[in-house]
């Protein structure tokens, strides 16, 4: 009769039987002093000690740095218990938690949980654009910002579902706090910023976004001029209310913040003088009607939802048209109007003093 091929599962366990025969003849010639000794806690400290398995590490070596670190007491019988435990061959990368005060047998299982990856946080605030969503991915060591931008410009493959035919990711990374896999590629980093703005999308009322007449790319597009004029989460309903009521009546949405992302500057540095605002370009809410081509930042979840939830009336049932933000002598000031000439006034009155 012949003899059936070793499987995987009879390959393990004669490691294990050869682990455990190893273990015990070093055992024996130690003395079962010395075993109770080696398997014990190196210290009573359990201070937290964060400890790196970098992939392809070999047992041995891990075994090693966790004596070095005063982790276990004998590498040689760690290296030993691990493989009767069958770890030999799959200490996972990554990062553990340990403490000096674990025996080794705690160790072993620590290690057999595997490890969390080591990662960097990536903060991206409301309104960054996609130039400045690449300098923090380079700032963070992620990716270089060129070849983040050229990425993000040219989403084949990236852009989320709800809005498909998106020509840029540009209003589809949604501003958080993102803790980031050292070892994520650019794509899996893109991926994983778009992911959260499909996460976040799932909160909001499909019916209410219907009833606004908008679709995910004009709601995201409109959300980023808001979000960009607003110099507060309270102001936000009636800056949405002003272009909502503006697109109905077929008036300019006249939104500075959109002519300065057109000509792919700072909003300080729009030239009035020098013409900036006669320069037509797909963004130049002045020279042309409707909403511009697309969003001019990604916008946060108040500005995403005062588009939903806009004000777009006075206590009277006026629709607001106008506002502006100046001064006076008590500091900031946040002005909607009804109409150009209140608008008028209120421009000699906070923004010409």
């Amino acid at each position: 009769m012949s003899r059936a091929p070793a499987t995987g599962s009879g390959r393990r366990g004669r490691r294990r039987v050869w682990a455990a025969v190893l273990l015990t003849l070093a055992l024996l010639a130690a003395g079962p002093g010395y075993l109770w000794w080696s398997l014990g806690a190196p210290s009573d400290d359990d201070s937290p000690v964060e400890f790196e398995v970098q992939r392809g590490t070999a047992v041995g070596q891990v075994a090693r740095d966790l004596h070095a670190q005063r982790l276990i007491r004998d590498p040689r019988v760690f290296v030993l218990l691990l493989r009767f435990e069958g770890l030999d061959r799959r200490v996972g990368e990554g990062l553990y938690d340990l403490h000096g005060a674990m025996r080794a047998r705690q160790v072993v299982a620590a290690l057999a949980r595997g490890g969390r990856p080591r990662t960097v946080r990536v903060v991206l605030p409301e309104g960054h654009r996609l130039s400045d969503v690449a300098a923090r991915l380079e700032a963070a060591g992620l990716a270089a910002a060129e070849e983040a931008l050229a990425r993000m410009r040219a989403p084949d493959g990236l852009a989320p579902p709800s809005a498909a035919d998106a020509e840029t990711l540009e209003g589809y990374l949604f501003p958080a706090s993102y803790d980031v896999p050292v070892n994520d590629d650019l794509e899996a980093v893109l991926a994983r910023l778009v992911r959260r703005f499909e996460q976040e999308l799932d909160g909001f009322s499909r019916s209410r976004l219907e009833a606004s007449g908008l679709d995910v790319h004009g709601w995201v597009t409109l959300a980023s001029m808001v979000q960009a004029e607003a110099a507060n989460d309270l102001e936000m309903p009636i800056i949405a209310g002003v272009f909502l009521n503006r697109l109905d009546l077929g008036m300019p949405l006249q939104s500075d913040p959109t002519v300065a992302y057109g000509l792919a500057k700072d909003l300080p540095q729009l030239d009035f003088p020098g013409g900036d605002f006669d320069i037509d370009h797909p963004w130049n809410t002045y020279t042309r009607n409707g909403l511009p081509v697309g969003p001019i930042g990604n916008p946060g979840r108040a500005a995403l939802e005062s588009v939903l939830t806009p004000q777009r009336t006075d206590g009277l049932g006026r629709p607001w048209l106008y506002f502006l933000h100046g001064r006076d002598d008590a500091g900031p000031v946040f002005r909607p109007n009804l109409d150009f000439e209140s608008h008028l006034r209120d421009v000699a009155q906070f923004l010409r003093r």
